[in-house]
């Protein structure tokens, strides 16, 4: 694929967010990068070119705070970000969407489905972390941490993939408790899910993920553990069987 300068787009909600597509058939495919990370990371430049290959519409996008897009990463939080998922399936893209989240991602993605049920065709999640700041953080932080937090408002948190430490903020784990969605009687999705999950997955437990299976209400839903697979599932291997499962429900979803 032939790398040209991101477009931007002003969101109605404020930020100025950075983004890449490629026109093509429906259902279209929409990439919700992870927690840090941006939109030129192996999976979502896998997926463009496969959806070029396809001739299948797609986009992926940098989160406010995050690559390319405005604003700083520290003043972000949880709501921020699926505004922005959200306000990309509004403004860029056109009929049914699948949403392909990896990580956090993944918890954005199903907040973008949630609201807005009649443009999503489907989802593939990737390490799914809905809940993450509550469920698999807050837990982890050491005492030390929490104070800091609680008396300065953050705490740079050292990172295991080689960025800059992490600024975990007090807004962050304050906006992330109002949008966590497991543990309240079911997830109100119905599209097709589908789930890649890792089981030596460090960041997120695959039993984690799989509390997403048992609280989601479609009844389409597939759960792939593989068993040696990391947190990033970016082995070539990895890709590949992303690749076939994308297509898989695109083509199922295809109007």
């Amino acid at each position: 694929m032939t790398e040209t300068r991101p477009e931007f787009f002003d969101a109605p909600h404020g930020p100025r967010l950075a983004f890449r597509r490629s026109p093509g058939s429906g259902p279209g495919l929409v990439w919700l990068g992870g927690f840090r990370s941006d939109m030129e990371g192996g999976k979502a430049t896998t997926l463009h070119d496969m959806a070029i290959e396809d001739r299948r519409a797609f986009i992926r996008f940098d989160y406010s705070g995050h690559g390319a897009s405005s604003g700083e990463f520290a003043d972000g939080k949880i709501g921020d970000w699926a505004a922005d998922s959200i306000a990309v399936l509004d403004h860029l893209t056109q009929g049914p969407q699948i949403l392909v989240g990896s990580s956090m991602g993944g918890w954005t993605a199903l907040l973008t489905a949630l609201a807005r049920p009649d443009r999503v065709a489907g989802l593939v999640l990737i390490a799914p972390a809905p809940d993450f700041t509550e469920a698999l953080m807050k837990p982890e932080l050491p005492e030390e941490a929490l104070a800091e937090i609680a008396e300065k408002g953050v705490w740079m948190q050292p990172s295991d993939y080689g960025y800059d430490p992490s600024p975990i903020t007090k807004t962050l784990l304050e906006d992330g408790a109002q949008h966590c969605l497991l543990g309240k009687g079911g997830i109100g999705v119905t599209a097709p899910v589908r789930i890649l999950q890792g089981m030596q997955d460090p960041d997120v437990p695959w039993r984690h993920a799989f509390r997403l299976v048992e609280e989601l209400e479609s009844g389409d839903v597939v759960f792939s553990l593989i068993k040696d697979g990391d947190h990033r599932l970016s082995r070539e291997a990895d890709l590949d069987r992303l690749k076939q499962t994308v297509r898989a429900l695109a083509a199922e979803r295809a109007e």
